[in-house]
């Protein structure tokens, strides 16, 4: 029999679910708008009967466009480690291929069952839902748990990072994923490190900007980045998958890769140019030789999309 303290501890885990759920319902026009969205529709050119793979297909903004496009349901994937995003694709895009797992293994099992595909899409980064569902942890706009966890699966949290790596540790994180300076790393650790326990966002984002001078991007948005990055594993993931990637393009096949930091979308473009750089061997041709970004009349819609870039390549 559970606890008293066990049933108010999956009460409390229901809730969340159902609140995240209803939040999705209420409107997921203001919840999630996919970026560049005409860009990679330009850029992958989607035609009926051609096959599609989603390695991060979030609530399927992307997905729905080109799939009204190919009809192809029963030979496209879509992929997303993200329960909540799972839950959605399951009800959205019947007779597709729904994975719930991270991207990379997702890619290893498609590989070793000899999947190809006519076109890819990895846009990687943190969906609109999850920063706008303060219990998740990823915005310091509001009071929320350290998580941050893309796949609440795993055990790893942002407070375990926060408040039990050493300041060391702490430092640099912050100048290796975050792009701090090394001098302001090695402050902001030692303030934090003071300052535990760490309770939640707001906390740690109070910390942080009591040692910051005034900036139009607010003082917190790096250290965050660096945490959540390592939470997630996000560019180790990245960097093994690439490489992989083109194995999973059919012949002419097209993959489209929307970045969010420089971090990120360095990663994509030393591959691009690597793959590309081999003559009649190279597995890959580049088709953007600069990243594509978001015009105005989209930034006015979406404000997250100021950062996207997207790189286009195409399968030998």
């Amino acid at each position: 029999m559970l606890s008293n303290k066990n049933q108010s501890r999956n009460k409390n885990a229901k809730f969340l679910v159902e609140r995240s759920q209803t939040m999705y319902n209420i409107g997921m026009e203001k919840l999630h708008i996919p970026v560049l969205l005409s860009e990679v529709i330009a850029s992958l050119s989607p035609k009926k009967g051609e096959s599609y793979l989603d390695l991060t297909a979030g609530y399927g903004g992307h997905a729905k466009e080109i799939l009204d496009a190919t009809q192809d349901y029963k030979d496209s994937v879509l992929v997303d480690r993200d329960e909540f995003a799972i839950s959605h694709l399951k009800s959205e895009f019947e007779g597709a291929t729904i994975m719930h797992t991270d991207f990379y293994s997702a890619v290893l099992q498609l590989f070793e069952c000899g999947k190809t595909f006519d076109m890819i899409l990895a846009d990687f980064g943190v969906s609109s839902p999850q920063l706008d569902m303060p219990e998740r942890g990823f915005s310091f706009k509001s009071p929320a748990p350290l998580d941050m966890r893309m796949d609440q699966r795993q055990k790893l949290t942002a407070s375990d990072i926060v408040n039990h790596y050493s300041e060391r540790e702490l430092a640099e994180i912050f100048i290796r994923y975050g792009e701090e300076k090394p001098g302001r790393a090695k402050m902001l650790a030692r303030e934090i490190v003071h300052h535990r326990p760490v309770k939640d966002t707001k906390e740690l984002a109070d910390i942080i900007i009591a040692k910051s001078k005034y900036s139009k991007v607010h003082p917190a948005t790096r250290i965050f980045q660096a945490i959540r990055i390592v939470v997630n594993d996000e560019l180790a993931e990245i960097e093994k998958t690439l490489p992989l990637l083109p194995k999973l393009l059919k012949k002419d096949g097209r993959l489209a890769i929307i970045t969010f930091h420089s971090l990120e979308d360095r990663l994509v473009k030393d591959y691009f140019k690597e793959a590309s750089s081999h003559g009649e061997e190279s597995e890959l041709t580049t088709i953007t030789k600069k990243p594509i970004v978001a015009g105005n009349q989209e930034l006015v819609i979406n404000p997250r999309a100021r950062s996207a870039k997207l790189r286009v390549a195409a399968r030998n």
